[in-house]
């Protein structure tokens, strides 16, 4: 009597089977195929991507007074710098810090990295001050410079940037407030990232990985 087994398992008719054969092979397709899949990037910055709050795409003068479109850096993530040279402290820092992001980078990955610097004080920032000012961080660092009022506007509006003149202590020793933040397009031309000044270089590091790791 201990000898003898006891399935409680009933045996499904056939039709049963094929449906449930079918539906198991799909689903470890779909495990098979999510595991091939990248992960979506982790960044350390403010992840903007699809924000419509934000313009998609800027045309503005560069030092040779050629207009520059994102088009100009297809294949190449675009950082917008916006700041003035005589600016004492956070757009030189972020600057220095980019370029040493890039160094971390190694040569072949910076090489797909263009940071610009974007001035919001065109009335100083002449187009050769602003070509060595950016240059001395960085030789590929390029500079971009509004070519009026109008377009300093235009751009300040469609990024969400602030920037005021602070008066000094003549007409042209000023200051300038502005927001102290960085916007990086990936390589496809598409805003990603929304970068505060001021952090130093690992988020630069570890965010320009992941987006050219996305590519």
């Amino acid at each position: 009597m201990f000898n003898k087994t006891h399935s409680s398992r009933a045996k499904l008719p056939e039709h049963f089977l094929t449906p449930l054969i079918m539906a198991a092979a799909l689903l470890g397709t779909t495990l098979l195929t999510g595991c091939d899949q990248k992960p979506p990037p982790s960044f350390q910055n403010l992840d903007i991507t699809g924000n419509r709050q934000f313009a998609d795409h800027f045309e503005l003068p560069d030092t040779n007074g050629q207009i520059r479109t994102l088009a100009d850096y297809r294949g190449k993530i675009v950082v917008l710098v916006f700041g003035y040279t005589h600016c004492p402290d956070v757009c030189p820092t972020t600057l220095a810090q980019l370029s040493q992001a890039l160094q971390q980078l190694g040569p072949d990955d910076a090489k797909r990295v263009q940071v610009l610097f974007v001035s919001v004080d065109p009335a100083r920032d002449t187009p050769s001050i602003l070509a060595q000012y950016a240059a001395a961080f960085n030789p590929s660092f390029r500079a971009l410079r509004p070519a009026n009022a109008a377009q300093l506007r235009q751009m300040a509006s469609g990024f969400h940037l602030i920037y005021e003149e602070v008066p000094g202590s003549t007409s042209t020793n000023y200051t300038m407030n502005h927001t102290a933040a960085s916007l990086v397009f990936d390589t496809n031309g598409k805003l990603r990232l929304y970068a505060r000044d001021g952090q130093g270089v690992t988020p630069w590091v570890h965010d320009l990985h992941e987006l050219l790791g996305a590519t």
